[in-house]
């Protein structure tokens, strides 16, 4: 099951997040301040982030953080997929699968785009995003941290 974070799911995310950024599947760990500031501005209101838990069989299966921005060259919405974590215990049961066909659902016509970013030696991941119709944008993306 997919669901939407509540506020009682606020330490439940940040454990999970925690993990996803102590795994290989991200260059490397982030604070936990920058963790809990995502977590309260999903709370706060879904106009930049939301995120979303993963649930199998009753118990905490990962989650998926997107983000919102606008795009020109796209045309409109845009939803960046920040961030998929499925539990090692909960992977290939679909998951990963559920939680984008809900985006599919959900996104409405004025998002024109869903981006995201992998490791290109995550190839479990790329190959299941390559199956629900993604590819490789070609560009160079660089970034300038303060």
């Amino acid at each position: 099951m997919i669901r939407k974070l509540t506020a009682d799911d606020r330490e439940l995310y940040i454990g999970m997040a925690q993990e996803f950024y102590h795994s290989d599947a991200v260059l490397a760990p982030i604070p936990r301040s920058y963790i809990e500031k995502t977590v309260d501005e999903a709370l706060r209101s879904d106009a930049y982030a939301e995120i979303y838990l993963f649930e199998y069989e009753g118990k905490a299966a990962g989650y998926g953080l997107t983000a919102k921005t606008f795009s020109q060259e796209a045309g409109g919405a845009v939803w960046w997929v920040e961030e998929v974590y499925i539990r090692e215990e909960f992977r290939s049961k679909g998951l990963g699968r559920e939680f984008f066909a809900r985006l599919e659902e959900i996104k409405g016509e004025a998002v024109t785009r869903l981006r995201l970013e992998v490791e290109a030696d995550n190839t479990r991941a790329v190959s299941l995003y390559e199956r629900l119709g993604y590819k490789v944008l070609e560009y160079v993306q660089m970034i300038k941290d303060y």
